[in-house]
This record gives C-alpha cells, sequence and structure tokens, in this order.
C-alpha cells in the first residue's frame, strides 16, 4: 500500500486538514451571505432574490 500523505513545511498533514475543512460548516463569505438574505441591511443587494423591476410596476399600479 502506497502512502500518498503530504504535509507542509512545518508537518501539518494537508489531507487531514481538507478534511477537517468539509466538515467545519459556512465559510466566511457563506455566512455573510445568509446573514444577508435573511436580515437584509444596508450593502446587501447583492445578495437580493427580489425581482426589482417587477416591484417598481407593483408600487407604479398601487398608486
Amino acid at each position: 500500500m502506497e502512502n500518498n500523505t503530504k504535509y507542509t513545511a512545518s508537518g501539518t498533514n494537508i489531507e487531514e486538514v481538507k478534511r477537517a475543512n468539509e466538515n467545519s460548516g459556512m465559510s466566511y463569505n457563506e455566512a455573510k451571505e445568509y446573514i444577508a438574505r435573511t436580515t437584509g441591511g444596508h450593502g446587501t443587494e447583492i445578495y437580493s432574490n427580489t425581482n426589482a423591476e417587477q416591484v417598481r410596476k407593483k408600487n407604479q399600479q398601487g398608486q
């Protein structure tokens, strides 16, 4: 059996770190997107799934 375990210069097992990262939950950017989608706020429009044109039309109909 061939051992292909790779280590960094400081001795860290790269494959072990990859396995741990897979089970660590959301990344920083995933957490940021989740918070923006669920709480709203300033600067979160890039995460919005709202169709701005539909909202404008609906607002025009209500006036």
